[in-house]
């Protein structure tokens, strides 16, 4: 029986497989990379009835156009996006994000656009055929590691599918509520107090700008230059996802999913892992304010975080 696949009609931007991450390699350089969005990766996981770590498309702004081959599935869509669904009958269906679908033989998605955000994720159920790397499906570009030979995907390519065959789900679908908010918490960094009073004072009051020197690595921000007092270059420190370094030119840079284990930019504060999702969807031209909290407070709000993915997903139906 012939396999079933997904033909690349259009790659759009930065089109990979991502799932939560690879971990436990930092010590030789890898980074754990991962999806960039985990709560809406994860829930489009769980509208189509796989585990919650299975691997799906990630892409950025514009996502592919794809067209099914030799089987049937059920696929979900999460994000703020725009996409069609292409009817072999030559009907064009408008998609509904945070909805499952089913795609016969011959039927194509079209994923047109993000819409003021960035990141968006396409899930079918049973995963995609390929083999993991370091124990996980995580495509990193920047250091050539993943399924595709650590590539983003091409035209023409064959994305191949576990289940060539399946029955239809019943539709499942949630209500997701987009926050549209710009407040970034954040904790002191370990390099805190290396710049003057008058920079913390700037940090945390002006707003910064998110530049287009922005990608899956990290985050360029654009605003008032930040004082270091004590030296603008340390020794290569460990990095971690969410860690906001200060070069010598006084802008801030938010490390992100691809970034590197280790850096030499003193660190003035780390975003907490509740609003790192939030971060990821900023485009280019977003304003950011940042607000310090507590070690303990940071603590609790990823909890608070955390059930609330698990509530969209108790909800799904």
């Amino acid at each position: 029986m012939n396999e079933a696949y997904l033909e690349v009609l259009r790659p759009g931007i930065n089109t990979t497989i991502q799932d939560k991450g690879r971990f436990h390699l930092y010590h030789i350089g890898i980074t754990a990379s991962g999806a960039m969005d985990q709560s809406k990766f994860q829930i489009s996981n769980a509208l189509v009835n796989n585990d919650l770590n299975e691997g799906a498309l990630e892409f950025a702004y514009q996502g592919p156009c794809l067209k099914l081959v030799n089987g049937n599935i059920n696929i979900a869509i999460t994000g703020n996006i725009n996409f069609n669904i292409l009817r072999k009958n030559s009907t064009t269906e408008e998609g509904i994000c945070f909805k499952s679908y089913f795609l016969e033989d011959g039927d194509q998605i079209d994923i047109i656009s993000t819409k003021n955000s960035v990141f968006g994720y396409f899930a079918v159920q049973g995963g995609f055929k390929t083999d993991k790397i370091w124990n996980s499906l995580s495509i990193n570009t920047k250091a050539k590691v993943g399924p595709n030979n650590g590539e983003k995907f091409s035209l023409g390519q064959k994305i191949y599918i576990n289940k060539s065959k399946t029955e239809k789900l019943l539709e499942k679908k949630i209500d997701y509520n987009f926050l549209n908010e710009n407040i970034i918490r954040v904790i002191k960094g370990t390099n805190y107090n290396y710049f003057s009073e008058s920079a913390l004072n700037i940090f945390f009051k002006e707003e910064y700008t998110v530049s287009n020197l922005s990608d899956r690595m990290g985050m360029r921000l654009e605003g008032p230059k930040l004082e270091n007092i004590t030296n603008t270059n340390i020794k290569s420190e460990g990095l971690v996802k969410g860690v906001i370094q200060v070069p010598a030119d006084g802008k801030p840079i938010i490390m992100l999913s691809d970034h590197g284990t280790i850096g030499g930019y003193p660190k003035i504060a780390v975003i907490i892992s509740a609003d790192l999702d939030k971060v990821a969807q900023l485009p280019p031209g977003s304003k950011i304010k940042f607000e310090e909290v507590s070690l303990i407070n940071a603590e609790n709000y990823f909890k608070d975080h955390i059930k609330n993915i698990k509530k969209y997903i108790r909800e799904i139906k």
